[in-house]
Parts: C-alpha cells; sequence; structure tokens
C-alpha cells in the first residue's frame, strides 16, 4: 500500500494548486484525477473556452456597431465551424503549457488517472489499489445540474460543455437560466446569429449585483435581438419534430417556444457522489456540497475541501485555485489560513462586462443599516465618449461616517480589468478621499473609479476633463 503526505482528489484548478504549493513544502503528494482532464473545468469546458468564443462573438459584432461615423464594414465570411476548431486547439495549447507540462516538474507530485474512494478515514482506493495520507484534500469540482422540468431528459439538452464543441450553428436556442453561465453564452450565441430567448425564474438577471447594473445590462442584451424573460416559470419541453418546444408560465399565462437547442445554465452540483465520504465522516449540505470552515478544513480534521465541492460563497476559478493553496500550506504545516471573500471580485464577460467586489447598497443596509452610494454614467467618462461606448454605469458604495469604499459594482467594456483597483481598495479599506488624491491615467476607462469617488463631493458635470 502506497503512503504519502497528502493525496489531492480531483486535478483542476483546486487540485492542481494544492499540488503546486505542496511540491514547494517538498511534501511527497499523490494528485488522483478523473473525468475532464488535468486542468479540470477551467482550461477544458470554461474559462479558456468560452472567453474565446466571447472574443470571436465580439469581433464580429463590433464590426458591424462600432458606432463610429465614416466607417462601414462588412464581414466577408463566417465559418462557425472553424471558430470552434481554433477555440478547441488553443485549449488544447494551454492545457499541454500550463498543466501537462508544468506537472512534470512537479518532482514530489505523483499524477494518477482514476476514480478514488475512500475506504477508511485516512485510505482510498484507486484502480483497485490503496493509498493513505495523514492529510486530503478533495477538489473534485462540479457538474451542471439538471433541473426537475418535465420531459427535459427526454427532450434533450445541452449544458455548456457541449455548447463549447457544435459544429452547426443552432438557428434558435432557449437558454434557462440568466447567472454569469447563461448571459454570457447567450450573447456569445446571439452574435453568432442565432436567435436567443433566455428564461429565468428570479425577477431578475443576475440578482447578486446593483438593481440598475443588472436592469441595464438585460436592456443592452435585448437591444442586440435576445428575448430576456424573468420571473417566468419553466414547465416542461417536449420533441416537436426536428426541434424542441418549451412550454413556460408568464404572468399567469402558458407560453411556448420552438427552438432548436435548450442550453441548461441554472447552476452546478458539487461532485461528491461515489467518493465515500460517510467513511471519511466527511459532511455534506442539503446541495452535496462539502461543509468546511474558514481554514477549508471539513468535519474530519485530516481532510479539506476547496474548489465547487465545497459549501463556500463563491465558486470561481480564481477562490478555487487560492482555496487550494492555502488547503495545502494548512494541511502541511498546520495553519488555518482562508480567504476574506467579501474581497474576491466577480466579473461576467458579456459585452460590456459586469464586474464588482464588495457590498452593493442592499447588502450594505442589511448589514450595516447604512449606506451612502453614488451612481455615475459612463456617458460622463471621456474615454468611454472616445470610444463610443457610453451605455455603462459604475456604482459606488461607502460607509457613510468614514468614507470607506464597501463596494465597487462596474457595467462597462472591460469591467473585469477594471474592478483590479476596485478589488484591491475593498480590500485595503480606502477611503474617498484617497481616489480623489490619486492621479488616474487619462484619458481611460479607469479614470470612473475616481470620478465616481469625486461624485461624493462635487458636481462632475462642472468639471474639466482631466480634473
Amino acid at each position: 500500500m502506497n503512503h504519502f503526505d497528502l493525496i489531492i482528489i480531483g486535478g483542476g484548478a483546486g487540485g492542481f494548486a494544492a499540488a503546486i504549493r505542496a511540491n514547494e513544502l517538498g511534501a511527497k503528494a499523490a494528485l488522483i484525477n478523473t473525468g475532464l482532464p488535468f486542468g479540470g473545468t477551467c482550461v477544458n469546458v470554461g474559462c479558456v473556452p468560452s472567453k474565446a468564443l466571447l472574443y470571436a462573438a465580439e469581433v464580429m459584432y463590433l464590426a458591424k456597431s462600432h458606432d463610429v461615423p465614416g466607417i462601414n464594414l462588412e464581414i466577408a465570411g463566417f465559418d462557425f465551424k472553424k471558430v470552434i476548431a481554433d477555440e478547441l486547439k488553443l485549449v488544447e495549447y494551454l492545457r499541454r503549457e500550463k498543466y501537462e507540462k508544468v506537472l512534470t516538474k512537479l518532482q514530489n507530485i505523483s499524477p494518477l488517472e482514476g476514480k478514488a474512494r475512500f475506504v477508511s478515514k485516512n485510505t482510498v482506493e484507486v484502480n483497485g489499489d490503496g493509498l493513505t495520507a495523514e492529510r486530503f484534500i478533495i477538489s473534485t469540482g462540479s457538474t451542471a445540474s439538471v433541473p426537475p422540468i418535465k420531459g427535459i431528459r427526454e427532450t434533450g439538452y445541452i449544458t455548456h460543455i457541449e455548447a463549447l464543441r457544435l459544429t452547426r450553428l443552432p438557428g434558435e436556442m432557449a437558454i434557462i437560466g440568466a447567472g454569469p453561465l447563461g448571459l454570457e453564452f447567450a450573447q456569445m450565441y446571439a452574435r453568432f446569429g442565432t436567435r436567443v430567448t433566455v428564461l429565468e425564474r428570479l425577477p431578475s438577471v443576475f440578482p447578486y449585483t446593483e438593481a440598475a447594473l443588472a436592469a441595464r445590462l438585460a436592456e443592452l442584451l435585448e437591444g442586440e435581438g435576445i428575448v430576456v424573460k424573468t420571473g417566468v416559470e419553466v414547465l416542461s419541453t417536449k420533441r416537436a419534430g426536428s426541434r424542441k418546444a418549451v412550454s413556460y408560465r408568464e404572468k399567469g399565462e402558458v407560453k411556448e417556444i420552438q427552438v432548436d437547442e435548450i442550453l441548461l445554465a441554472t447552476g452546478k452540483t458539487a461532485n461528491t457522489d461515489g467518493l465515500g465520504l460517510d467513511v471519511a465522516s466527511v459532511e455534506t449540505d442539503h446541495r452535496k456540497s462539502i461543509i468546511v470552515n474558514d481554514s477549508l478544513q471539513t468535519s474530519n480534521a485530516g481532510i479539506y475541501a476547496v474548489g465547487d465541492v465545497n459549501n463556500l460563497p463563491l465558486r470561481l476559478e480564481i477562490t478555487a485555485g487560492r482555496e487550494g493553496t492555502l488547503a495545502s500550506g494548512n494541511a502541511l504545516s498546520g495553519s488555518s489560513d482562508g480567504i476574506d471573500y467579501h474581497t474576491v471580485p466577480y466579473t461576467i464577460f458579456t459585452d460590456p462586462q459586469l464586474a464588482g467586489v464588495g457590498f452593493t447598497e442592499d447588502e450594505q443596509i442589511k448589514q450595516m443599516g447604512a449606506c451612502s452610494c453614488r451612481t455615475v454614467s459612463f456617458a460622463d467618462i471621456p474615454k468611454a465618449m472616445i470610444i463610443h461606448r457610453t451605455d455603462g454605469l459604475i456604482k459606488m458604495a461607502i460607509h457613510p461616517e468614514t468614507n470607506q469604499i464597501m463596494g465597487v459594482h462596474i457595467l462597462a467594456p472591460n469591467a473585469g480589468e477594471l474592478v483590479a483597483e476596485a478589488m484591491m481598495l475593498v480590500k485595503n479599506k480606502n477611503t474617498i478621499d484617497d481616489v480623489v488624491n490619486s492621479t488616474p491615467m487619462f484619458p481611460t476607462l479607469s479614470e470612473a473609479i475616481k470620478i465616481v469617488a469625486l461624485s461624493f463631493t462635487k458636481d462632475i458635470s462642472a468639471l474639466s476633463c482631466c480634473v
């Protein structure tokens, strides 16, 4: 029976980060992977391929809809199959360079392909062999959830995985769910030429941001021809000849649409089935997610869980990787480090992007009983005027007594880049005075952060460009 200092179950972002940290600490560790190739969701079927396709769709869209007077462009040709092939080629390259080659440089790490299952509190079985360890990290990720919609399995559907590999562009698509994945794929396929309808159960798209920004994003998507329906209940699906019919209830009225594809974007379920967690005394919640404390430790003190498989609030590649690094250090050195999730940003990679960090106005009022907030339109940002992209908004929330910046939420081109500055402002507990006294580059979209800070004390319409 093979013995290790640490056994890592799952070779995605969290597992790989844990392996790299374990190698740095000189620990003998096993990295066990099954399902997706090493690299997990992010590089294989997540961030890398989806953002490649989003960029391709943005290039197509801006060629025709750039709003620059005097320039008229036509798309000479569009080969959807070739765009997909290029995306998959990129995935292969990054998987090889950033995972497979990196793995060969981790001298203390033994990679294994196979399904791991606990047979005792300190032993897992893989391919019929027993492996023991002092500590374990579970990083098995998640799988797209299939909602209990009547007829959905018989009708057929796709998840983001299949949507990244289609070789024929659907004429019409229904997307169930208006979270980050649903909104990104809606715009991507709409810009490629698919007629897209988004069906969302909640009263707003992505209700976890500022309401005004979510409403503006929905408005902009509708302006591109995407049908966005919120507050609807999807009732059933069925085959309709060569097509698929989706029935839903909207304001008490039952309606039906027929499409070529149904894309499910209703969340994910933690991959905990078959791990033998009961044998290892590892507790899960009602969603099958592993319950962990602030140090990523499970109910079994020798086992940690990171990424989508645990019950912590944010399920992002960036948090999975950081959690993996911290869990490895905690397991091997006895530390108890964790993440302040309040200072972790999010981004929806639509165009414009929706990004934010920290409190929204409603969250701050609920937690602190008070909030001071300002919203500025990108029509007041000189760089946005220069590039004809003035539809965005930025909202900042500050502590009404100390002026500390509590949250920043941005709807703008490249908002995912802009939120990096906002993240540091929130993390370092800066005030609006710190921002007002800074000197950002002009003209840039990042100036929006200083302008919204200025709006708390000044009439920004009475300021010159470079103030």
